[in-house]
């Protein structure tokens, strides 16, 4: 599957997950609500619930266009880079991470600012820096991905305290007065809870499986990344270190 067709099928699952499990209850049961009763049952949360899903699209829509090797690990650039600094050219080769900024970028500069800052420097101190670089830009890419975990454990939560409004609502009626308890308000407190949890859950799924994809694309570009900066650190170490 790629990129643009796991997109559609994430957005989709997450935006009319909910709407089409209570559209198919409609269907058994004709008295069931419908998304406008369920919207106004949810009450403020249903709002919540909605700016963390689209939150979660827009994150998704941004992994897919930074998780791409061109973005990572350009293979032009990569070559490029190596050809200049095997024929000494260290300038060109910074003035071409300069121009495109990227992870691998930000490692050979690294890299390159250690050699101009220390020129007799040894092999051992160039690695710590190339792995020091390297970690940060990989934190950088899997604290992103992680957000989606995040959304993914937050939406069932907020789903979670729409329930216990909801029920807190529904008994707390009964508790009052048994007697004045009328149905239509205990009818709303559990439409309250079951809706909020149905969103909720709806948002979570998705964003746990999107999640899952996405942290194995990350992992495939890191390990790019580590390559290239193994590459990066052999040519140097063998030509500007002692």
């Amino acid at each position: 599957m790629d990129s643009f067709a796991l997109w559609r099928v994430w957005a989709v699952a997450s935006i009319f997950v909910a709407p089409v499990t209570l559209m198919a209850a409609d269907e058994v049961a004709p008295s069931s609500m419908s998304m406008q009763e369920a919207w106004t049952y949810g009450g403020g949360l249903m709002w919540v619930l909605a700016a963390l899903s689209f939150l979660a699209v827009a994150l998704v829509v941004y992994l897919l266009l930074t998780l791409r090797e061109g973005q990572i690990v350009p293979r032009s650039l990569v070559r490029d880079v190596m050809e200049n600094l095997s024929s000494d050219k260290l300038g060109d080769a910074r003035r071409l991470c300069e121009d495109r900024p990227c992870a691998y970028s930000a490692v050979a500069l690294s890299a390159l600012d250690t050699l101009k800052q220390t020129p007799n420097c040894d092999s051992s101190a160039l690695n710590e820096t190339l792995v020091a670089e390297g970690t940060r830009q990989a934190d950088a890419v899997q604290s992103t991905v992680q957000w989606l975990a995040d959304l993914g454990g937050i939406a069932p939560m907020v789903g979670l305290l729409g329930t216990v409004l909801g029920m807190l609502t529904a008994f707390g009626s009964i508790a009052t007065d048994i007697a004045a308890a009328r149905p239509v308000v205990l009818a709303a407190g559990v439409s309250k809870a079951i809706v909020t949890t149905i969103f909720g859950l709806g948002i979570a799924i998705p964003c746990l499986l999107a999640h899952a994809w996405m942290r194995r694309r990350a992992t495939r570009q890191i390990a790019r990344l580590e390559a290239a900066s193994a590459q990066l650190g052999a040519l140097l170490s063998g030509k500007y270190c002692k």
